[in-house]
């Protein structure tokens, strides 16, 4: 039988000014450890520090634009995109565009805060 989820969970996110993560399957809502599904707002001027996580993020940005940076560059995924970051990538993102950027993150395993690895 399906089974509906009713509502995300509020998780507390890496950055500044805060951003607002909505987790409608992972590791907080469900307590599913295989693979994680958020909401993202993030507002004009958000940053968070670099990461190397160890897993598998896949990001589709719905309104606004996202900057990616990693090593070696930088690419500004736009509304209706989407980007892969695999384990184990440097990894940076940030929303400067004015408006911020609304977006889905799907991690494969689920997002958890030991594994995220950010900069110091």
């Amino acid at each position: 039988m399906p089974e509906l989820i009713g509502e995300p969970s509020r998780v507390t996110a890496a950055g500044e000014p805060p951003k607002l993560i909505e987790e409608y399957v992972g590791r907080v809502n469900t307590s599913e450890s295989r693979l994680s599904i958020a909401r993202m707002r993030s507002p004009s001027g958000w940053a968070e520090p670099g990461q190397r996580p160890e897993f598998d993020e896949f990001t589709l940005v719905l309104r606004g634009a996202l900057l990616v940076e990693f090593e070696g560059g930088q690419m500004t995924v736009q509304a209706g995109q989407a980007v892969h970051t695999g384990p184990g990538e440097w990894v940076r993102y940030s929303s400067p565009g004015a408006g911020g950027a609304e977006y889905v993150a799907v991690c494969l395993p689920a997002f958890a805060a030991g594994v995220v690895h950010r900069d110091e």
